[in-house]
């Protein structure tokens, strides 16, 4: 499955990551996933590394779908890192299908690694 999760504990932080050519079915299992993995807390912020992702196999009903499962808490922040055209309009449309849903966590599109953990309010260690 190109899709895998690091949850980082100390930084309240998980960093989903994609690769290549990403379906529904495989967005909807890393989700799947995440939720039974013991050392996820819903309050966490999630960083989603989109930028080695080639396709995104999804419709928009499908990836309203994807957005639409609650398992952040309303204070957390999910930053969607893209760099090519194509993913940055999937992740544009997702980022507006969560601000349509009152009471949810914020969602927003990133361009740069930097501003999207800024956003997060994580500090990044220097290089």
């Amino acid at each position: 499955m190109p899709c895998r999760y690091v949850i980082d504990i100390g930084r309240g932080l998980v960093i989903s990551t994609g690769w290549g050519r990403v379906t529904f079915n495989e967005m909807k299992a890393h989700q799947d996933q995440l939720l039974r993995d013991p050392e996820f807390d819903p309050r966490f912020n999630q960083l989603v590394d989109g930028t080695t992702v080639t396709a995104l196999e999804a419709t928009p009903g499908e990836l309203k779908t994807i957005v639409g499962r609650r398992f952040f808490s309303p204070t957390s922040r999910r930053a969607i890192l893209a760099s090519s055209l194509p993913i940055l309009g999937m992740g544009r449309l997702m980022e507006l299908y969560a601000k349509m849903e009152p009471g949810r966590e914020q969602v927003c599109l990133f361009h740069d690694r930097e501003s999207a953990m800024k956003w997060l309010r994580v500090e990044v260690p220097p290089v």
